[in-house]
This record gives C-alpha cells, structure tokens and sequence, in this order.
C-alpha cells in the first residue's frame, strides 16, 4: 500500500470502512495462528450481518424464506481472542508525514481487522483498553454484534494518561481464563512495565500471546524537527528541543531499549512485530497474523 492510500486510511473515521479496506487486500481464510478443532458442529441459524462471510449463507433457506441466514456452529476449540490496546498519552503520537495518522489510530485499526477475522471465524473476542491508569473491559462474545460493540469501544478509546499499575493489570487477569490469543498493541516505550509483566504472566500461562510494537518513523530515524519542543505527554518534565546534539544519545538509548524488549519477548516465547504507522496496514496485519515459523 502506498503512502497515498495509508494517508486516505488516516482521514476515514469510519472505522468499519477502514477495515473492510484492509482486510480486502488480504483475501480470504486468514487464521490468526492458532491451532483449531476439526470437529464442527451445526448450532442455529440467525438472520445475515454486514461482515459475515457468503460461503456461511443457507441458499436453500433463502429460496424458502426469501431472507438470508447463516448458519452458526460450536466448534470443539474454545479458544478466545482478546484484543488488548495501549490507550496511554503516549500512544498520541503523530506521525511527521501522514496528517492526522497517530500511533493509537493505527492501532485501534488492526485490532479492528483482528477483531473481524475472529468474528468470520465464529470465535468468542473481547476487548481490554488500558489507559488513564485503569482498565475498560469489553467481555468475550460471538457474533456480528459483539464486533460492532468493540468497533465501538475501540473507536471511544482516546490516548489519556499512563497505564495501568501492575496491581490493577493482577486483577484483570481473571478475563482470560480458558486457552486465549492474546494480541496487544502498544509502542512498549515503558518495558519492563506492569504491561510487560501482565503479558509475560499470561504466556506462562500457556496462553498465546502477540505483541504489536508502533512506532513513528520519526522515532526510528530521529528525524524529530531541531525547530519545535517536545514534552513527555506521560511525565511533567519541561519542554526540550530535539537539536543535533541529542540525536546520537536518542539514537543509541533507543537502540538498547528495543534490543532489551526483544531479548524479554524471545526469552518468554512471545512473538513481536515491529512496524512502523506509516506503513501498509495490511503487511503488517499479515507479520502479526503469522506464526513464528510458519503462514497465517
């Protein structure tokens, strides 16, 4: 996808169109990387939903009632999606190329898409927004309806304040109980953090977990403007200007910090991506998608 069109993406507010967007240059039978059931079984029909996939419509009930339905089954897997977005002040981050593209729109747009792909495959999904140092929670659900929900929640969610302390993620954890994929979002900028532990407790957990590191392309190359003044949006240090004589030490703590958060997500067996917003949506849903070693 070409900057033109991420940019076109950044303008649309309506989230579900975006997504459709997306996910159209992914095709069909994207897996989010799990080991599933065979069995299927059929459970009821329900009235067809924008999003539903047409190789689940009933032909022969649409000759009789002159209405789409799909059919719902149970499969034998109960594996859960949670989708998990860091909504800290940091995540306001805009980038210097793509006007009105942030870190956390990004986000909110690829756990949208992961969102949909769990819904077409009839998995239970929920949603954990973290920020202003609390947590939302969307319970786990089915269906085209609960997709909506998280759309929703999701489109509410507004970069304010810092995560959440390591006690309040503690007792969250109860939301993922049976086996769960876990994707979270977030520019890991505080590693180790409450996040950072919360997501390596539910690995050991035997849970499967994926983390999705954004970042501008500002903050890879430094190309911070020396004219402007920046401020940690999370501390209340002053204002400092970006010049030349910050960008070897920035480019060098930068360095050590991501090559610590590899070394931590590699040693607990949890895959990370790391992209960057200016990116094509749909490349980097696919590396998140993938599994280690493997094809979505």
């Amino acid at each position: 996808m070409s900057l033109a069109k991420t940019a076109l993406i950044a303008h649309t507010q309506n989230l579900d169109l975006v997504i459709r967007h997306v996910l159209a240059g992914l095709g069909h039978g994207i897996h989010a990387g799990r080991e599933r059931g065979a069995g299927v079984e059929f459970s009821e029909y329900r009235a067809y939903a924008p999003g539903d996939e047409w190789r689940r419509v009933d032909w022969k009930l649409l000759a009789r009632a002159d209405r789409y339905f799909v059919r719902e089954a149970e499969r034998d897997s109960h594996v859960a999606v949670w989708l998990v977005l860091d909504a800290s002040a940091s995540m306001a981050e805009p980038s210097r190329s793509v006007e009105q593209l942030d870190k956390l729109h990004y986000a909110r747009m690829l756990l949208g898409c992961v969102a949909a792909i769990a819904q077409r495959q009839g998995d239970a999904f929920g949603l954990v927004v973290l920020g202003e140092g609390r947590v939302q929670f969307t319970p786990a659900s089915r269906g085209p309806r609960q997709l909506q929900r998280v759309l929703a929640q999701l489109q509410r969610a507004e970069p304010k304040g810092e995560l959440p302390d390591a006690d309040t993620l503690r007792a969250s954890l109860h939301f993922v109980r049976a086996p769960s994929a876990i994707f979270a979002a977030s520019d890991l900028l505080d590693w180790p953090s409450p996040l950072s532990q919360a997501l390596t407790r539910l690995r050991q957990m035997r849970h499967d977990v994926r983390v999705l590191c954004l970042q501008t392309q500002a903050e890879i190359d430094a190309s911070f403007s020396s004219a402007l003044a920046y401020r940690d949006p999370e501390q209340r240090a002053g204002v400092f200007r970006f010049g030349a004589d910050l960008k070897e030490a920035y480019r060098r703590n930068r360095e050590e910090h991501f090559a610590a958060v590899t070394a931590a997500c590699r040693k607990n067996d949890i895959p990370l991506t790391v992209a960057a917003i200016e990116g094509a949506p749909a490349e980097v849903l696919r590396r998140w998608l993938r599994r280690p070693g493997g094809r979505p």
